[in-house]
């Protein structure tokens, strides 16, 4: 199961108890207090783990709580510290306010950490509270509560490339093409059920990461088919790929699908429609491919340089389609 959201309560371990306690022994009459400190309460730490993919774990488990600190002891003893609670997520999630929907933290960086619940203090023993006006006092600290609070989590995968399209246009083909990743195929609607990453090795020296993200049709802003649950994933892209079916097949009109595919991405969030963008022209190994194509280039609702004719099923075109790629994505590297 893909899980890319999901709501945690978290609770920090309380810190334990002070202690009230005296020096009792034979050859000193007179002892004075030694209750010890209570132990601070655990802290619940996120740690980023580039081998995980899913929030799936939180599914299932969605409260969190660590160590309360023990109470303090006599002889001056401090309680234990309650154990921190290291928590993985992984890399690409951001921590958010289910209230105000700020974001409190992104993990963007493998292994990063992050303090999301801080343990509470331990409580003071009477021995801290010895002066010179009270020589003998009968007063300690109850530990101080651990924070306690309700989180949201959003996973947003972290890829350089994003492939957008209709059902059965070729994306999940065409990464296949250019990466090691295998997602599942077939001829029929919503055949990729959840985002897939693929890496694809441009050269020796150079790489990025594809991401394959379940088709889009219209009303996919207003959770109509499995656009609405995905769509958050090319947030972070640094370019758009629009996979369009232009070989003959069927009564598909890659004009209109190009702009509903920018309208449900302009209506989901505005700031992905500044993206850029290229055409992927795919399935030109089908009868009346060019003549489309060329309705389609003459149409001119994109540049003509930004659209690469190309055959997922038979690599035609597609050496053209990964240079525009990684050039955008170096620059945007380099504006980064």
């Amino acid at each position: 199961m893909f899980t890319d959201r999901a709501k945690i309560h978290l609770k920090a371990g309380d810190g334990g108890n002070g202690c009230v306690s005296f020096r009792r022994e034979k050859y000193i009459p007179k002892g004075g207090p030694d209750g010890g400190d209570g132990g601070k309460g655990g802290d619940i730490i996120f740690q980023a783990d580039q081998n995980m993919a899913t929030l799936q774990d939180f599914y299932y488990r969605p409260m969190l709580k660590a160590n309360s600190g023990k109470n303090g002891s006599g002889a001056n003893k401090t309680g234990k510290s309650g154990k921190n609670l290291i928590v993985k997520v992984p890399v690409g999630t951001q921590v958010v306010d289910p209230e105000t929907l700020q974001i409190i933290h992104d993990f963007v960086t493998p292994n990063e950490k992050q303090v999301l619940a801080k343990g509470g203090k331990g409580g003071k023993g009477n021995a801290q509270f010895l002066s010179q006006y009270n020589r003998a006092p009968r007063e300690s600290e109850p530990g101080h509560p651990g924070e306690e609070k309700n989180l949201l989590l959003e996973l947003k995968l972290l890829a350089d490339v994003g492939l957008v399209g209709f059902p059965n246009a070729g994306k999940s083909t065409l990464l296949t093409k250019i990466s090691s990743a295998r997602p599942k195929i077939g001829n029929y609607p919503f055949t990729t059920l959840k985002p897939v990453l693929g890496t694809v090795k441009y050269d020796v020296y150079k790489d990025f990461v594809v991401a394959d993200i379940p088709g889009i049709i219209e009303g996919a802003h207003n959770n109509v088919g499995l656009g609405h649950e995905f769509l958050r994933h090319i947030e972070r892209t640094k370019v758009l790929v629009f996979v369009l079916e232009i070989g003959n097949f069927g009564d598909r009109d890659p004009v209109k699908e190009y702009h509903i595919l920018e309208q449900e991405l302009r209506l989901h969030k505005p700031d992905l429609i500044v993206k850029p963008r290229i055409v992927a022209a795919n399935k030109m190994d089908l009868p009346g491919s060019k003549e489309n194509l060329n309705n389609f280039l003459n149409s001119n609702i994109i540049d003509k340089d930004l659209v690469y004719p190309i055959s997922a099923i038979t690599g035609k075109g597609i050496n053209e389609l990964l240079s525009k790629m990684m050039q955008i994505v170096e620059q945007s590297r380099l504006e980064e």
